[in-house]
């Protein structure tokens, strides 16, 4: 079973790469968990949320170790990289975090100049989502075209296939960015 915690700021779509790793998750016949944490205020305030996936049922949806913790902002960095377990691997906004205040050798970084890559293809709110391929990487539990399926899938249902392009464009970048 994978564990992952997404976090950020609200606005962020912290809540939104959540659901789309539990949704490909279920749309692959997985078990999955989605459970979300906010503040009160709608923008700006702390969204974080915990997805848990995998063959077997899954007894406690809660937060324990996670194996994966995207980190959109400063304070979600602080606050999870200790929570990490040893080899496991926390993704960054790098635009909005200087990693230099890491204090562990026992896991992975990765870093990852979203925003700006979502400025590049012009999709301001594609950020999240391509945070979200890395994810679907580093996971090794889907393949990309599985992950694009269970994304378009999930958006569908949401009524909002218009945007189908170009959040494809954006999950391609994060499964592809080196």
């Amino acid at each position: 079973m994978k564990e992952i915690v997404f976090a950020g700021y609200g606005g962020q779509g912290v809540l939104t790469a959540g659901l789309l790793i539990s949704q490909m998750s279920i749309f692959k016949g997985y078990h999955a968990t989605w459970s979300p944490q906010y503040g009160s205020a709608m923008r700006g305030g702390t969204a974080n949320c915990t997805v848990k996936f995998g063959q077997d049922y899954i007894y406690n949806p809660y937060m324990e170790e996670p194996d994966i913790v995207l980190a959109m902002n400063i304070p979600a960095f602080k606050q999870f990289i200790p929570l990490v377990k040893s080899g496991g691997t926390i993704v960054v906004n790098s635009d909005m975090v200087d990693v230099s205040i890491n204090t562990r050798d026992d896991i992975k970084i990765i870093e990852v100049p979203c925003m700006t890559m979502a400025a590049d293809i012009n999709h301001q709110k594609g950020a999240n989502i391509i945070m979200a391929g890395i994810i679907v990487r580093e996971s090794g539990y889907f393949t990309e075209t599985e992950a694009i399926d269970g994304m378009n899938d999930m958006f569908r249902k949401k009524g909002k296939e218009k945007f189908e392009e170009l959040n494809t464009r954006a999950l391609k970048l994060g499964y592809e960015f080196n």
